[in-house]
């Protein structure tokens, strides 16, 4: 099989391994650089909106200090509030008085880099973080990127699709707290989402999980009703129930096999 040359880095960023892997055929003097911005983008973001990093504009504002007037500050707490409404407060970026955008922020910025990795002209690309990942364009000439979704508790592939274009965000890895009582809730597995946006995706996983079973289940159904992101759920007990767009993208994989 061709494949392009790219290049490819790993690296530790916000506490977790992070991959960049460009596939588009550039000169190395080209590529270098480009990896090298995506890896610096990260950083800043983990040193501007990380809540437990001392002197982040987030530490600062949940110390009442005075914060820089960056634009990435003021998009991000307003997305937070939109998805905050648009999940009936489900996800929530605040609680108990302190402020993390740490349930969208993830996916924000891989989103941002993959836009901002096209602009460059090295559309052929996948990000991956934490099990968070966006791929664009194509792995080689003509094909697919093949992507798993894994289990965050058991590392178990659960689910292998291919796409050209789309952002997968899984919650359940990490501790999600119930905004509604502030406790860590515990009721599923875990919550992927499949969407064109990973930091909306990042969003709803995040709210799913902390809605528990049945409410996650009705909103999964809703958010599929409206077309644009689809989810796989993960029981307690294991059982995955996803909703109908999850088995056509796995059907498309198969016949991409």
């Amino acid at each position: 099989m061709t494949i392009f040359p790219g290049s490819a880095r790993v690296d530790t960023v916000m506490g977790m391994p992070v991959s960049v892997d460009i596939r588009t055929v550039l000169p190395a003097r080209e590529l270098t650089p480009l990896i090298d911005d995506a890896f610096s983008w990260l950083r800043w973001v983990a040193d501007t909106f990380s809540p437990a990093k001392e002197d982040s504009q987030i530490w600062r504002l949940n110390h009442g200090l005075t914060i820089r007037q960056i634009p990435e500050l003021i998009e991000v707490l307003h997305r937070c509030e939109e998805l905050s409404e648009a999940t009936g407060g489900w996800f929530e970026h605040r609680i108990n008085g302190v402020l993390d955008p740490s349930g969208y922020i993830k996916g924000w910025a891989l989103e941002r880099l993959s836009r901002a990795l096209c602009n460059a002209g090295a559309g052929d690309h996948r990000i991956n973080a934490g099990g968070d990942i966006r791929v664009r364009g194509s792995a080689a000439p003509g094909k697919p990127w093949r992507v798993g979704i894994r289990d965050p508790r058991t590392d178990v592939v659960r689910k292998v699709l291919y796409a050209h274009d789309l952002g997968i965000a899984t919650s359940g890895g990490a501790a999600v707290v119930d905004p509604r009582t502030g406790e860590r809730q515990e009721t599923l597995g875990s919550v992927s989402v499949i969407g064109p946006d990973l930091g909306v995706a990042d969003a709803y996983a995040t709210a799913m999980y902390a809605m528990g079973p049945t409410l996650a289940r009705r909103f999964a159904a809703d958010l599929a009703e409206a077309g644009a992101y689809q989810t796989m759920i993960v029981l307690r007990d294991g059982k995955e129930v996803s909703t109908p767009g999850i088995s056509g993208i796995a059907a498309q994989a198969r016949l991409a096999g």
